[in-house]
């Protein structure tokens, strides 16, 4: 049995934990593997920061970013749309220094998500936007 959900919320770190309880409900009846479930949590909270923070940077609170969870037999993919300017998202994994030499506190989000991601894209969409396509196998 799959299961679909959608939200929309503005651009804003505070709908981040409206966010999460949305997406849990893909999580009905609970996953097998706790820290698979936990990985898929920190692919949206991570995905989700990365769209209010560099794609929405310059545009108003008001702009939408639309989410949708499907769970299927063997996996979880998330897509986020959002607005903004486009980045080559695989010449910027190439620059970010390893996970264990960033010292930042700042700008391992990418990083993060490519790490836990099966599946990972950023693409732009017939209509401008772009959708940030991650999948999570269980």
């Amino acid at each position: 049995m799959d299961t679909k959900i959608y939200l929309k919320v503005n651009t804003n770190l505070d709908a981040l934990s409206r966010v999460l309880s949305w997406f849990e409900q893909i999580n009905q009846p609970p996953l097998p593997n706790q820290k698979i479930w936990w990985q898929c949590q920190t692919l949206m909270i991570e995905g989700f920061t990365n769209i209010v923070e560099h794609a929405h940077k310059n545009l108003p609170s008001e702009t939408p970013i639309e989410m949708e969870a499907v769970r299927l037999n063997q996996k979880i993919e998330i897509r986020i749309w959002s607005f903004g300017e486009f980045f080559d998202m695989e010449a910027k994994l190439q620059k970010i220094s390893e996970l264990e030499e960033n010292e930042e506190e700042r700008g391992r989000g990418l990083k993060i998500i490519s790490a836990i991601a099966d599946t990972l894209s950023y693409e732009r969409m017939m209509d401008n936007r772009y959708c940030l396509f991650m999948t999570k196998a269980y």
